[in-house]
């Protein structure tokens, strides 16, 4: 099991090239940043782990640019959103931001995703409609994918629909970096099984890890795809411990990701010790 690190990537946490080379040298498999272009001031919509919404979702730094001053300093580390709100951007602007971090990264990009819990902050955003995120999703997904590949792309779905385009250059890989859809309802795990290259969901929202990826899998075969080839990618969101950890592998977890727990996002100081205290835990994994 490979162990990630996510962080807030605000101005005040470590910077990307120094957090980056830090992983690097202890030994994790990749860093990952979330994305929030803004936070509507009056918000309607409640904050999901209840409570008023931490300040530091109002001081998020761009995870593209952040990705990239990461990768120019790394060889080996995986280069990962989570999450990216891939609707609450155009479409051909995003992709050539997606290729070209891929291309300059050597193929390292992870792209996780999801449709966003912030009803204000999408409507502001795009004029994707609200209540078919999840149809949004798929749609977007699959048009860059198209894009990533063929010479002369288009896509006619019912949400998303271009006649050919010419979108150069194409990412480090074909078809693009690995699609990891961030979703916890059916809906959207039923969508992860459908169409994602992998699912991340958290792990305090989950009941029974174990039965969540029993379940996933079979929700893969049922769509005839096989579970070897789609990752799970877990976000730690429990008090993290070595025994912990390995009981996530020990179910088939691929990755967990790590980092410092909400309590911790305006203190960058206990960043640092943390990654050297878990690094120690990476060869048992």
């Amino acid at each position: 099991m490979h162990l990630g690190f996510s962080s807030m990537n605000t101005a005040e946490d470590p910077a990307p090239d120094l957090l980056a080379r830090t992983l690097e040298e202890a030994g994790f498999e990749s860093l990952w940043y979330g994305e929030h272009s803004h936070i509507p001031v009056s918000r309607l919509t409640p904050y999901p782990a209840g409570g008023e919404l931490p300040a530091p979702y109002r001081r998020m730094m761009d995870p593209y640019v952040s990705l990239m001053a990461a990768a120019a300093v790394t060889s080996r580390l995986k280069l990962g959103t989570g999450i990216a709100l891939l609707l609450e951007r155009e479409l051909f602007s995003q992709a050539k931001t997606i290729a070209t971090l891929d291309r300059l990264s050597n193929g390292r990009l992870l792209i996780g995703c999801g449709v966003g819990w912030n009803e204000e902050e999408f409507i502001n955003a795009t004029r994707l409609p609200w209540h078919r995120r999840y149809l949004a999703m798929r749609e977007t997904v699959l048009a860059q994918r198209v894009l990533f590949t063929d010479a002369e792309p288009e896509y006619h779905g019912e949400l998303i629909d271009f006649d050919p385009v010419w979108l150069e250059p194409k990412p480090a890989r074909p078809g693009g970096p690995p699609v990891i859809f961030g979703a916890m309802g059916p809906l959207g795990v039923r969508h992860a099984a459908s169409w994602a290259d992998g699912w991340m969901p958290v792990d305090v929202a989950l009941p029974d890890v174990a039965r969540a990826v029993a379940d996933f899998r079979q929700l893969l075969r049922d769509n005839d795809r096989n579970p070897d080839n789609v990752e799970i990618t877990l976000v730690v969101m429990s008090a993290v411990t070595a025994d912990l950890l390995k009981s996530y592998r020990d179910v088939g977890i691929d990755r967990c990701n790590i980092g410092v727990g909400m309590q911790n996002w305006d203190k960058p100081e206990v960043v640092m010790p943390m990654i050297e205290q878990f690094s120690k835990l990476i060869p048992d994994l």
